[in-house]
């Protein structure tokens, strides 16, 4: 079996440059932790952006995309999304199915889900920002577009994401 990825960024960046989506590439340093990732999403515009990777019991696999700052809380995002307990996915499935690995995961990965395996999941306060920031399959570069453009990125490729008010699965406030 073929585990090359349908998409690595070399592909991604040539597609969203042929389908005339304006899009702006930065360089950097490989992040990982989300100190790392501060540190250089200070270095250009737009909303910066955080993904999970998630799977149900019944391993039903979902891809959330939402604003950096964004708090949620898994076992209200499980019941908001209708699904038994969320775990993260692991390592090896992240690849199996979206075609990257842990730090360099984002909306794009989704393009990899031949099988349509994987719920893509955006945040509606992030698609009502001006840029978003995303790594383009990789965590050395992060790409600014606008959420228009992401769309017509997955509508091209017969992705149909579920945008949602993350609001209601922020953790309970505590005293």
């Amino acid at each position: 079996m073929d585990t090359t990825p349908r998409f690595n960024p070399e592909k991604l960046l040539g597609a969203l440059t042929e389908m005339s989506v304006p899009h702006k590439v930065y360089e950097h340093a490989a992040v990982f932790t989300v100190a790392e990732a501060n540190e250089v999403s200070d270095k250009f515009p737009g909303t910066h952006t955080r993904n999970l990777f998630l799977r149900d019991k019944k391993e039903r696999m979902f891809l959330v995309t939402l604003r950096h700052e964004t708090p949620i809380d898994l076992k209200k995002l499980s019941d908001f999304l209708g699904v038994s307990r969320l775990s993260f996915g692991s390592p090896e499935r992240l690849w199996t199915y979206l075609g990257v690995t842990p730090g360099s995961v984002t909306p794009f990965a989704i393009l990899n889900d031949a099988e349509k395996k994987v719920k893509l999941v955006l945040e509606q306060g992030m698609m009502q920002t001006d840029i978003i920031n995303v790594h383009p399959l990789i965590n050395t570069m992060t790409v600014g577009i606008s959420a228009q453009g992401m769309m017509q990125v997955f509508e091209n490729f017969g992705v149909e994401p579920l945008v949602v008010d993350l609001g209601s699965v922020a953790p309970d406030k505590t005293l």
